[in-house]
């Protein structure tokens, strides 16, 4: 399982963990990484000086590489983009924009940029703007999405870049990973997997709503405010998809009962106002377990089926 990714990131297994916004902190992320993977902490929109204090337990917890997904539309990027240089982050993964402004100044302070991108054409700008590797995330993802499935997405980018691609999307085991090195990817990024896992600091209701979840399970809504999301569906999942489908939600009230909904799924296991996201393979998330061993499980799949040795 020797990459051109874990040779970038110092990491045993090309494994990354998702930054998932309110659910990513040190506790998953340091887990992830003392698993031989990459963890992240998910930036979001929290206060700066929280994110300081998940940097430095994280550092507590493992002398393994890890890194800070920012996502770009936040309104402290900024301060998010000089934190990470400060706080001397192994590595950056971006959503939600383009961070071509503050790629010079992370490659600067010796961090890895790893830019999540939905399309081809943005894989080439990152490219070009200097990342080191792009995550191509394909629809079947959990949170915010594309409109290209993983399957069709990843070996356009591969064949369209020099540098290493990273496949995200629908992958919760060996044969996920395997699959994706056939594409021509050299690492994958797993969410929703990590949803289930023992570190993962999550409401009880929400880790129950990812296990019981079949494949017909998840529903993308918000397309028509232009941020499309997929998650479990629960009642409140299909008031916004039937108040989307029938116009009896406007765009800005779709966003106004939103707001805050994460965090009341992540938080409170509020399954009346609660928005729990995740990707299109929760269905083969069945049982709870710790990062160790969901991620020697996967990489002991995926060798066998790739012949490594």
């Amino acid at each position: 399982m020797k990459t051109r990714i874990t040779e970038l990131l110092g990491c045993k297994y090309p494994i990354i963990q998702g930054g998932m916004a309110w659910v990513a902190d040190h506790t998953l992320a340091s887990a992830v990484s003392n698993a031989g993977g990459i963890g992240l902490i998910a930036g979001g929109s929290a206060p700066i000086d929280y994110l300081r204090e998940q940097i430095r337990l994280c550092k507590a917890k493992t002398d393994k590489p890890f890194g800070v997904n920012i996502m770009l539309m936040s309104p402290n990027a900024d301060d998010l983009a000089q934190l990470v240089i400060d706080e001397k982050v192994d590595v950056v993964t971006t959503g939600a924009g383009n961070p071509g402004k503050y790629i010079p100044a992370w490659k600067a302070a010796g961090i890895k940029v790893i830019p999540v991108i939905p399309s081809v054409a943005l894989a080439r700008r990152m490219e070009k703007a200097g990342a080191d590797a792009v995550v191509a995330e394909g629809t079947e993802s959990g949170g915010h999405i594309g409109e290209i499935t993983t399957m069709c997405l990843v070996p356009q980018v591969v064949d369209a870049l020099e540098i290493p691609v990273i496949a995200a999307g629908g992958i919760a085991d060996g044969r996920g990973v395997a699959a994706s090195f056939m594409l021509g990817a050299e690492g994958v990024q797993i969410g929703t997997r990590f949803l289930a896992s023992t570190e993962c600091n999550i409401h009880p209701t929400y880790k129950e709503l990812v296990v019981k979840a079949k494949d017909t399970d998840s529903v993308v809504t918000g397309r028509y405010t232009g941020h499309p999301c997929r998650g479990v569906k629960t009642k409140f999942s299909k008031k916004l998809a039937d108040g989307e489908r029938n116009g009896t939600l406007t765009p800005d009230e779709f966003e106004e009962i939103t707001l805050g909904s994460l965090r009341k799924a992540v938080q409170d296991g509020n399954v009346d106002e609660g928005s729990f996201l995740c990707g299109a393979i929760a269905g083969m998330v069945n049982e709870i377990k710790p990062c160790a061993e969901i991620v020697e499980e996967i990489t002991a799949q995926a060798e066998k089926l790739l012949g490594v040795k």
